[in-house]
């Protein structure tokens, strides 16, 4: 007869989380401290809200003859005396999360993103929370512990720190999700009219009762698994506090189709694996979904608009967690091929822009939009205007550094307007409209961090940009040695010596693409200097090296005397001239006639300073 070693079955969440504050489950001392940001367990939440699989939790039983020592999960306060009936082997982040968050009545002590100590309470918006348009993740909100949101001058912009204030703003304590007390509060506070009790009951009965009814799946193993056993199936399970991502919730869920999603899309990247894909090499599991999703969500919308659906009743086009949880297997498989064949068709256009190298992609999230665009046009993106009009949206995405940051809106927005730009509408896709590039931008770009910056190496490249030692091509060197990087023009050394600042000479106006050999015979002397040895070098005349100086839009007879004001003025008006060329509209000019560099550079960071203020974090 075979042994039991495990068990399989469902708890509920509120006993596993009694368990947890009476001891009954600990964790095996093994276990590393709790690490998870609130933006994670604000997402672990929205999941468990919306009876979502957040994976399953493993257990070992208690009481057996392989010890562990154990200790509470971070935030119970157990007995002292309290043995455990089971210690977490994987979940550990889920369930402490769970309980910090929905059972323990004082405020989570946790980090951000940035792994800087946070302390607070969890809320829900109660009506974004019911809102269809919007992420459920979205309305779940992380209340400072005095519950009182502030300024950096400590002025209250926010109050939550009565029970009456939670009502008044309909700001729900998930603190408060198992006690039923907090409705009728609620209740009395608004004198039980009629709009007040109906939201109550639609965000009882479509929010917390999900927690009620959670269930969450639990393998057991028994108490007589041997201590190697038991550490080894740590070992395998253990994620590292990890959270689910979409492409494994929907990877669970086509399964109980029995459609392998990880393999499929190992048979779909591996389409794309060739030499010329190699831009592509970067593009994610969730990025591929991300297009599948703008692909099947567009077609959705263009059906019913085609059907005579009215614009208001129109299903939206979208791609954020929750629109590619929808994603139904029948539409994955209906429109994958056709991402596919995007992906490679962004690489093919990429290529054509002069973008070859993923460490000078200016957006990697561009590559999703587009992608879903040439799926979503088909041959129609193809034409000489299509690839016109392509160029000018891109080129307006990287200059106007639009796809920093938050991006799912921008391209829900892009992927319609860009299509309908393509088959003939004379309406201009927004990203297109809202593009600027100033002047004043240029001197603050000094490292390949920024997409402006990179994409004014794809511009280089694309004016012709070849080596001026060997006169070879850059692109056609870094993809034979991929020693091409961007160097100084006029040198550091130089410039420092010359009394010129870091802030002008390290601009994107004084550098440009070079070999790391060519480099080196520039050395730190001054242009007038290396050129001679340049020319000879390369064996060949001094216009020859003049010529091959010009194709990376600088003009030789500045270096040759050394004027380092005049060139820096004429490199920076010419990059502005091939900057409107790509994006199809004039950049701003607020420079200011006779001003050296360096004031401009001044200039131009405050005011991108003061600009940075009024911003949220994020962007390029």
């Amino acid at each position: 007869m075979a042994t039991e070693t495990f068990s399989i079955d469902k708890r509920p969440l509120q006993d596993l989380l009694r368990q947890v504050e009476a001891g009954k489950i600990q964790l095996p001392e093994f276990q590393r401290g709790w690490v998870w940001p609130w933006p994670n367990i604000a997402s672990l939440l929205a999941s468990v809200s919306l009876n979502y699989p957040v994976g399953t939790m493993m257990l070992l039983k208690g009481g057996g003859d392989v010890r562990f020592k154990y200790r509470p999960i971070e935030g119970a306060t157990p007995d002292g005396q309290a043995q455990p009936e089971s210690l977490v082997l994987d979940g550990q982040q889920r369930l402490t999360s769970l309980f910090q968050s929905l059972a323990m009545d004082r405020p989570v002590v946790t980090q951000d993103e940035r792994k800087r100590r946070a302390v607070g309470w969890f809320y829900v918006d109660m009506v974004r929370a019911l809102d269809e348009n919007e992420d459920r993740e979205d309305a779940i909100r992380f209340i400072p512990a005095s519950r009182q949101v502030v300024n950096f001058r400590s002025e209250v912009l926010e109050d939550y720190s009565t029970s009456e204030l939670e009502y008044r703003h309909r700001l729900f304590p998930l603190r408060c999700v198992f006690d039923n007390s907090w409705g009728d509060g609620y209740a009395r506070h608004w004198g039980y009219a009629s709009d007040a009790m109906e939201l109550w009951y639609r965000f009882r009965d479509g929010f917390v009762r999900s927690f009620d009814l959670y269930h969450f799946p639990v393998i057991e193993l028994g108490k007589n698994t041997p201590r190697q056993a038991v550490c080894q199936v740590f070992e395998k399970v253990n994620t590292g506090g990890v959270t689910l991502t979409v492409f494994e919730l929907l990877t669970a869920t086509y399964a109980a189709d029995e459609f392998d999603l990880r393999h499929h899309w190992e048979e779909c990247r591996a389409a794309w694996q060739t030499p010329e894909y190699a831009i592509l090499r970067d593009v994610s599991n969730t990025d591929f979904l991300q297009a599948v999703t703008l692909r099947a969500t567009a077609a959705r919308r263009r059906r019913e608009q085609e059907a005579g659906t009215d614009e208001e009743r129109l299903p939206r086009i979208g791609c954020k967690r929750k629109d590619m949880l929808a994603l139904s297997l029948e539409d994955y498989r209906r429109y994958a091929p056709d991402v596919v064949n995007g992906f490679k068709a962004a690489a093919k256009f990429l290529r054509q822009q002069f973008v070859f190298d993923t460490r000078f992609l200016p957006y990697g999230t561009q590559l999703i939009p587009l992608a879903a665009i040439f799926a979503f046009a088909g041959k129609d993106a193809e034409s000489a205007g299509a690839q016109e009009k392509l160029a000018r949206w891109y080129w307006c995405g990287v200059f106007g550094e639009l796809y920093g940051g938050t991006t799912e809106t921008r391209f829900n927005l892009d992927l319609p307007d860009v299509v309908d730009w393509i088959h003939g509408s004379p309406t201009e896709p927004r990203t297109v409209t809202a593009a600027q590039f100033a002047a004043s931008r240029l001197l603050t770009l000094r490292t390949r961090q920024s997409a402006a910056y990179k994409g004014i190496y794809a511009l280089l490249l694309k004016a012709g940009a070849v080596d001026w030692r060997t006169g070879e091509k850059a692109e056609v060197t870094a993809y034979f040695d991929e020693a091409v990087d961007i160097h100084h023009i006029f040198p550091q050394s130089w410039c420092q010596k010359h009394g010129y600042e870091r802030s002008v000479y390290n601009s994107i106006v004084n550098k440009t693409p070079l070999t790391a050999r060519t480099n080196r015979i520039i050395s730190g002397t001054a242009p007038s200097e290396y050129l001679q040895r340049l020319t000879k070098t390369a064996q060949t005349s001094p216009e020859g090296v003049a010529q091959r100086i010009r194709t990376h839009l600088v003009d030789p007879d500045l270096m040759r005397t050394d004027d380092f004001d005049a060139f820096f003025a004429a490199r920076q008006a010419v990059l502005l001239e091939q900057i409107s060329t790509a994006m199809g509209k004039p950049a701003v000019d607020d420079r200011i006639p006779g001003q050296r560099p360096g004031a401009a550079v001044q200039a131009a960071e405050r005011t991108e300073g003061a600009a940075q203020l009024g911003q949220p974090a994020g962007g390029a």
